[in-house]
């Protein structure tokens, strides 16, 4: 099945499988608990291929058979954003599947502002501006989070000229 990512078409069902068999790798090496709860939160995420809202995968969570109280979803998020197999976008209050499942990265978010769209990307922050101003200031970033907003390239082509 194709379904959009971001701005572009996939293999859909390629894309979830990899992603779980990523997700159950990496904790079986690190022998953490890739509970049923938490691979139900990355399923949900990986389904819509969009940004959600906390109480959004609860309500999917709770479909499931997991109960509808928020710390779940909220444990099960925070869980799989720590272990980089979904991040939060910040401007959005929302999370998201990790694009690059096991991958280092730094993801970069593309919104569009017009039809909340959210594409990521990967930059590494220590070779562009924000790296420079860290240096000068002699600043060490651990953690960036970059969110451009903008237009996604089928709200250009349907915006009026």
């Amino acid at each position: 099945m194709t379904k959009a990512h971001g701005f572009h078409q996939h293999d859909h069902a390629a894309c979830i499988s990899d992603a779980l068999t990523t997700a159950e790798a990496y904790c079986a090496v690190r022998k953490l608990q890739f509970t049923p709860v938490r691979r139900r939160a990355l399923e949900v995420l990986l389904a819509h291929h969009r940004t959600m809202g906390a109480y959004e995968v609860l309500g999917h969570l709770d479909a499931s058979g997991f109960g509808a109280q928020p710390p779940v979803a909220y444990r099960a998020l925070d869980f799989l954003v720590k272990h980089g197999f979904a991040h939060k976008v910040e401007a959005m209050n929302a999370y998201v599947a990790c694009s690059h499942p096991g991958a280092q990265h730094v993801p970069a978010f593309l919104i569009c502002r017009q039809c909340s769209t959210v594409q990521e990307a990967q930059i590494e922050p220590m070779q562009n501006g924000l790296g420079d101003a860290a240096n000068d200031a002699g600043f060490a970033i651990e953690r960036a989070v970059v969110e451009a907003q903008g237009l996604c390239p089928s709200c250009q082509q349907s915006a009026p000229e």
